[in-house]
């Protein structure tokens, strides 16, 4: 297992693809600072307002960023044919997958936390004692909320890995993480109260702020799953994913 993870290693970090997705994820600094520069001045002007925090209002340009690496991790070598020497080498397609899905949620973990980490540190360095909203929270406070979003890039990145490894192409497995991920929420408004809200909270994007303790909804009992059940909720996207990734493994040929 150990020489399976250093060849995926390898491979991860011998390709232009890994640090292209990583650049386009690490925008999200460069847009934060722009996003903090500008509330600023608003803030100059008018003396104090609640603007968005750059690592939330950015968030999903970091986790479609990252789950395209996920997808390209696993489609890349369907494409090449590399798929067949890799097999080859590793027969065993259990170990293959599971050396595949440590390494992409290793590199996405620290990617994630490392940009999200830095947007947050710039953003307030920039704010610097103004009344912006985002910067009236301690950093105490404002943890959970940093690395919920870590998990979800992550758990991203392996659902793209595992829809990769299903459906065997690029585009398909994209267009998968993209209706995940922005079109269901979308899709989920349109039914009838209270099952918009309650659909909505098992959704992708609205698990971050529930592991952190927030409520999707301010009706009681609607919108709300407590932090325990959101990140169980989480883990189980990449888990199903993967699942089926590895029964279309098993079950055609390279």
């Amino acid at each position: 297992m150990k020489t399976v993870l250093s060849s995926e290693w390898l491979k991860l970090r011998s390709v232009n693809s890994t640090y292209h997705a990583i650049g386009a994820a690490a925008l999200t600094v460069v847009l934060g600072i722009a996003w903090t520069l500008y509330v600023a001045a608003l803030a100059d002007e008018r003396g104090t307002l609640r603007a968005a925090a750059p690592e939330q209002g950015f968030l999903p340009l970091v986790q479609m960023s990252l789950a395209v690496l996920g997808v390209l991790t696993i489609t890349s070598e369907y494409a090449t044919g590399m798929v067949r020497t890799t097999l080859v080498a590793v027969p065993k397609r259990s170990t293959l997958l599971l050396a595949k899905a440590g390494i992409i949620g290793m590199a996405t973990f620290v990617a994630a936390n490392a940009i999200l980490l830095l947007t947050y540190a710039t953003s307030r360095l920039i704010a610097n004692g103004r009344h912006l909203g985002f910067n009236q929270v301690s950093f105490t406070d404002d943890l959970p909320m940093l690395l919920a979003s870590g998990l979800s890039v992550t758990a991203l990145a392996l659902v793209g890995a595992g829809l990769g490894t299903a459906i065997r192409s690029t585009a398909g497995a994209i267009m998968s993480v993209v209706a995940l991920l922005f079109v269901l929420p979308g899709v989920v408004t349109y039914l009838p109260a209270p099952w918009n809200t309650r659909v909505a909270t098992l959704l992708l994007p609205n698990l971050v702020p529930q592991m952190a303790g927030e409520r999707l909804s301010s009706r009681l009992g609607d919108g709300f799953l407590p932090p325990w059940a959101a990140l169980a909720v989480l883990l189980a996207y990449p888990l199903v994913a993967l699942a089926v990734g590895y029964y279309e493994l098993r079950r055609r040929d390279a």
